[in-house]
This record gives structure tokens, sequence and C-alpha cells, in this order.
């Protein structure tokens, strides 16, 4: 499909040539893809929207000495969507990170997650703490004292429905872009790589129909539904060695919210950069990719 030609190019915009597996998973029953770049100890990536495979190209070429694993989660990119609305999320993202660390034959490994796949990496170092050595957290991710973002009320909305059928334009995906914190990055081509990337991916997959149902799945009346963000007494159970990397122009939440949750955890560290948005990776690869790795190789 025309979509793997272009994340290839953006895989060879950094400087890299990885390899993909999938995984066949009895339960919950899903089959993954997996992508793999570069050598070493092996480091778990866990995106948010839109979190696949190259999307992580600035930040792994930054990781030298490392093996890079990317998920792509339930729906999105090549993996096979997942009923969310017939599991409890807790027990459903941990079931799945365990299965895949089994079939990768990771008895321990370190994560990183961005938005969303934040939870997923606390959750299992939450309940499965021996598979995990330390985490990165890259961006806001939901939380209990953040609304529930308009984009997301949107796509679970009945005009979200029709959103994911229409084809995306540059300028729908550049206006998005510039409303998680990226205009700067956007004007100063920073983003050129990324655009026709994530349009393909968006055109011509079922990646945004998949999150769609995600969401639905996981909203109530009142917000998210209890087991996808956490309390305090969730939050004192991780016990890894834990970075969390926050932009000022990350429009989820604030360094405050952030500085909050990073102090219940017990080993929480909350760095913050100015102008950075959601994803920081992309705005300052290098400043983010030392920060990374540093605190990686600290273990």
């Amino acid at each position: 499909m025309s979509y793997q030609a272009a994340e290839q190019r953006l895989w060879n915009r950094f400087g890299q040539q990885p390899s993909e597996r999938f995984i066949q998973l009895e339960q919950p029953p899903v089959r993954l893809r997996v992508v793999e770049a570069g050598s070493g100890s092996p480091l778990v990536f866990i995106g948010g929207t839109g979190g696949t495979g190259a999307y992580w190209a600035p930040l792994v070429q930054q990781l030298s000495g490392l093996r890079c694993l990317m998920i792509d989660r339930p729906g999105w990119g090549l993996s096979s969507e997942v009923d969310y609305s017939r599991y409890e999320f807790k027990t459903l993202v941990t079931d799945i990170l365990r299965g895949v660390l089994d079939a990768l034959d990771l008895d321990r490994v370190s994560l990183v997650g961005a938005s969303i796949g934040n939870l997923w990496a606390l959750r299992l170092a939450q309940i499965e703490p021996d598979r995990v050595d330390r985490i990165v957290l890259l961006g806001g991710s939901p939380n209990r004292e953040i609304p529930v973002p308009r984009f997301v009320k949107l796509l679970a909305s009945p005009l979200g429905k029709l959103m994911v059928t229409l084809p995306m334009r540059q300028s729908m995906l550049v206006s998005q872009l510039r409303a998680i914190g990226h205009g700067p990055s956007v004007d100063a081509g920073k983003m050129d790589d990324f655009l026709p990337w994530r349009l393909s991916l968006s055109n011509e997959s079922s990646s945004l129909g998949s999150e769609r149902n995600m969401i639905r799945a996981l909203l109530g009346k009142d917000g998210f539904k209890p087991g996808l963000t956490f309390d305090d007494g969730d939050l004192a159970e991780i016990k890894a060695p834990i970075l969390m990397i926050f932009g000022t122009a990350d429009p989820t939440g604030d360094a405050s919210i952030w500085q909050r949750f990073v102090d219940q955890l017990p080993q929480g560290e909350l760095k913050v950069f100015d102008g950075l948005g959601h994803m920081p990776w992309w705005d300052e690869p290098q400043l983010v990719g030392g920060e990374v790795a540093t605190f990686l190789k600290s273990g």
C-alpha cells in the first residue's frame, strides 16, 4: 500500500532502515505490527493518536545503542482493531503489552509513551512492575484534572463519523498541528517530512476510524470512564523511575498539573521546556533525544 511507501520515505529522511514483524495475540485477539530499529537494550514505544512507526523517527535517530521497538496500537497503522467496549481499559492494555513482551522474548524493558501511550506504559509498570525498568512520558495525556479535549469530543460525536470518512487535506492537518503547539515548527519547515506521511496514514488506512471507536468506548457522560486515568493510589504503586517531558505549548494541561501528577510517583521527575508542543521530539529532536538517552542510560 502507498502508506507503507510514505512511511519508508519518512524513515529514510532520518537515516533509518527498520524491520517489521507481526504478533498475533490470543487474549485479546489482535494482530499487532512492531517496527524495530537499532540494537542494544530494548526500548518499547507506545504512541498517541497517529503514533505509529515513523512517527518516532526523529527521536529514534538520537537514540544510538538502543533496540527501539515501536508498537502500532490496535487499529492504527497495520495493526488490527480491538473492541475496547468489551474490556476494562487498564486490563486490556496490560494484557496487550504483556503479550507483546512475551512474543518478543523480553523479560524486562524500558518504555517510552506519548499522549495516551503514557497511560499504557504506566499501567504496565503498575500491574507488572518486574517487567519495567524505566519510563519516559512525552507530552500530556488524559488526566482527571483536565477536561476531555474538544477534538476528542468532536471525534466521538455524530459529526466525527463523517470526519473519519472524508479525506484529510493538508490545511486541516496543519491546523491540527498548530492547535497542539507545533505552529513554530510548521512555519520553520520542521514538519515538512511529517506532513505527507501523516496525510497518507489518515487517508490510506482506517486508523482514525479505529481511534474514534476507542474514544467512544472510553467516554462517559461526565468525561472519561474509570480505569483510563490514574488516582493517587494508582500512581503511588508505580515504583519505576519516570521522566516526563512537557512543553509549554502543549495544550494538554499545564506544567502545574503535571508537576502534581509527577509528585505522586515515588520516582518521578518532570522537565518542562519552553515552546515545545504535544510531540516535543518533532520540535527539538536533539534536545529531547538527549534528555531521553541520558535518563535511560543513568539506570
